[in-house]
């Protein structure tokens, strides 16, 4: 199975799951979160990848030790040996029967599944590509990052085939140099504070589009006190309104959304006839 971005944008918006589905007693990152984003019908799974004192990759959101292991101690500082042992906690803070996975598991499990986001990329570039070749998944994995140029020099040098996305802040100052750059640049992921925000304008949209690249949004709250989507959220949408929440941007004509809320979402798009393009 082949993995075109584009030809995939152009089937429905792609709805992309925030570090799998969790919830009640299964925790984010683990393989039971991924699958079950798939069942409830994620295009792609987005993942946290770490690295641990002997040099194996895994998935784990680093900083997060105490929230979702109940442990003080960085997994960075531990063998796997040690890490594959513990034991995520859920919601109740009681332990589940959920390890940790390692990338390479990972990747086999979901090879010509799905596209996959890898998140923290940058904080080992060399170790995630040569697994991500090891395993012949090029055309899935989609790397993302702010716009630095340490950054985009290592793309150009290391992985310049791989699907690349900057993460762009109210401005997006470089898109006609990243066009230049032997990267392969298909789009943005633009964060905006509210509706007046150049990026979350239809202007901004269709010259992206125009110019062959696409726009990621994404409706996840990480603190509701800093809005990614000018306030239109998962969280909105199930408070306030959906056609505030997910309708606002999907009328945006975004070919992303990232949600912690899959299935209702997708079900929302396909009501409104919002999903399909």
């Amino acid at each position: 199975m082949s993995f075109n971005i584009f030809e995939k944008s152009k089937e429905n918006i792609i709805i992309v799951a925030h570090r799998g589905v969790s919830g009640g007693n299964i925790p984010c990152n683990t393989l039971t979160a991924y699958e079950t984003a798939l069942k409830q019908g994620a295009d792609m799974i987005e993942a946290d990848v770490s690295c641990s004192a002997d040099g194996k990759l895994f998935l784990f959101h680093p900083g997060m030790e105490k929230e979702h292991l109940g442990i003080r101690r960085s997994l960075k500082r531990m063998p796997f040996s040690k890490i594959e042992k513990l034991r995520y906690i859920n919601y109740d803070r009681t332990p589940t029967q959920f390890g940790i996975i390692d990338f390479d598991s990972f990747l086999e499990q979901f090879k010509g599944r799905c596209f996959i986001n890898i998140d923290k990329f940058w904080d080992n570039p060399e170790k995630i590509y040569e697994a991500v070749n090891k395993h012949g998944m090029n055309d899935q994995i989609l790397v993302k990052s702010k716009l630095k140029k340490n950054v985009l020099t290592v793309v150009e040098q290391l992985c310049p085939e791989l699907p690349f996305m900057p993460i762009v802040s109210e401005e997006h100052p470089m898109h006609e140099e990243l066009m230049k750059m032997n990267i392969n640049y298909i789009g943005a992921e633009v964060l905006f504070k509210n509706d007046n925000s150049p990026l979350a304008s239809e202007e901004f949209i269709d010259m992206m589009h125009s110019d062959g690249k696409l726009v990621w949004v994404n409706t996840i709250i990480y603190d509701h006190l800093h809005q990614l989507s000018g306030g239109h959220s998962d969280d909105t949408a199930l408070t306030v309104s959906e056609d505030y929440g997910w309708g606002w941007v999907a009328d945006r004509k975004v070919d992303f959304i990232q949600t912690d809320w899959v299935m209702m979402l997708i079900d929302y798009l396909k009501r409104s006839g919002k999903y399909y393009r």
